[in-house]
């Protein structure tokens, strides 16, 4: 038994406790201590940094103001969606029309009576985006003009067509 002990340690009731182990809790706990104010130091500089990005954010503005830009904003917003809903439907029934209308064109110019009439004859073809249509053609003589149509659906004509009119059908399918 050690009979080294302090008067302090016995007073307290620890007279025979080793020294050892309080220098070891001691150190533990300042090396804690330390670890906590480093923590500490950490925590207070996050939060200035977030007060000062909160000050310029709320800068001239209360709370009462500021909820309101954030209505507006919210508004603003619904308001930017009923407009994109409604594009997107005008722009499908756009798509709808245009696919009916007559996109495609060939058109082939000739002399029906060779020399007589010069190059006043033709033919056009008008097709639509599933090439369905119509050809006119049109013969010009010294006695008059004579035009005449044929129905074109999925590109065939169930008449026969002429030289010219297959021409100007095949022009407009090219394109």
């Amino acid at each position: 038994m050690n009979t080294n002990h302090s008067a302090f340690l016995t007073q307290i009731g620890l007279e025979n406790f080793d020294l050892g182990y309080l220098l070891i809790a001691a150190a533990a706990l300042a090396v804690l201590v330390l670890v906590l104010l480093i923590l500490l130091i950490v925590q207070i500089t996050k939060t200035r940094k977030l007060a000062k990005r909160l000050d310029r954010f709320l800068a001239g503005k209360d709370g009462a103001s500021l909820e309101q830009d954030i209505a507006r904003l919210y508004e603003d917003n619904q308001v930017l969606k009923s407009n994109a809903d409604k594009n997107k439907k005008d722009i499908r029934t756009l798509y709808k029309k245009v696919e009916s209308a007559y996109q495609k064109m060939g058109m082939v110019k000739y002399d029906a009576f060779h020399q007589m009439g010069g190059q006043l004859s033709f033919s056009l073809a008008l097709l639509d985006e599933n090439n369905n249509g119509f050809i006119i053609n049109s013969v010009h003589s010294t006695e008059g003009c004579y035009s005449y149509t044929k129905e074109i659906v999925n590109g065939e004509c169930a008449i026969a067509l002429g030289t010219e009119e297959a021409e100007a059908l095949a022009a407009a399918m090219a394109e």
